[in-house]
């Protein structure tokens, strides 16, 4: 069965109730939500979660894995636990703006160990980039993350459903949500270009119009599979982007 979440931006408690809201009265058919933790706002991503939770069944907090020594969860895990989390995506993380702040040289397959090892029945989602590094390079790292305990993959947004689909039967098997977000503009274009090296297909346009094709199509492609997906609406409403997809109460019925 296809699951499907939104990607929420942890702005403020209120915000995120807020978009909890819209998902329960406009997205029915989205049953999760993922949260980044975000240096540049005050809230974490799992306190946000633990608020998304009060309106949505499960929420998956992103966690940093530079911001975590492995031999020292303890606060972690207790955050976790007061929150009913069960569920965490471990990424690497951006080195931190502000001078002094503590990271550690950890990467995300020994967060991953550390916390399989902690606790076995914690869900612990991985993430992969298809763009980042050739792809065999890839695949053996998300292979590496995968002995290491992962027990599933988030992936970097596609825009083309050819290579979304080479992946999806690379990981065959393996638990993936499939990344999806708008592109409205060509500064926004060139920032996924450069700094995310991201491939695009000869049709794409950087419009409202071409993202939501794309989203349509990738959802249809994900309910054919049996696949999940995750929506990411960066710099665009949800609802002025998921509107109109088959993401209501009736949905997947």
């Amino acid at each position: 069965m296809t699951r499907l979440s939104l990607e929420l931006v942890p702005r403020s408690l209120a915000s995120i109730a807020e978009e909890v809201a819209t998902i329960g009265e406009r997205f029915a058919a989205i049953d999760t939500v993922n949260v980044p933790d975000l240096l540049r706002f005050d809230l974490r991503s799992w306190d946000a979660c633990g608020h998304a939770r009060r309106g949505i069944g499960r929420a998956i907090p992103h966690l940093r894995a530079m911001d975590f020594d492995p031999v020292k969860l303890a606060p972690l895990l207790a955050h976790l636990d007061r929150h009913a989390l069960r569920e965490v995506l471990v990424v690497r993380g951006d080195p931190p703006q502000e001078p002094g702040r503590a990271v550690f040289p950890t990467r995300s397959h020994e967060l991953v160990a550390a916390l399989k090892r902690a606790r076995p029945d914690l869900r612990v989602y991985a993430a992969i980039d298809p763009y980042r590094a050739g792809l065999r390079e890839e695949l053996e790292a998300a292979h590496q993350k995968r002995d290491a305990g992962a027990d599933g993959f988030f992936s970097q947004p596609f825009f083309d459903l050819r290579l979304l689909a080479a992946w999806a039967d690379l990981l065959e098997g393996h638990d993936v949500y499939w990344g999806v977000t708008p592109i409205t503009g060509e500064r926004s274009r060139r920032y996924w270009e450069t700094k995310n090296r991201a491939v695009f297909p000869a049709s794409f346009a950087p419009t409202l119009d071409w993202s939501r094709r794309f989203a349509a199509d990738a959802l249809a492609w994900a309910r054919e599979r049996d696949a999940n997906l995750y929506f990411m609406p960066i710099r665009v409403d949800a609802v002025q982007w998921l509107g109109e997809l088959a993401l209501g109460r009736t949905a997947g019925a």
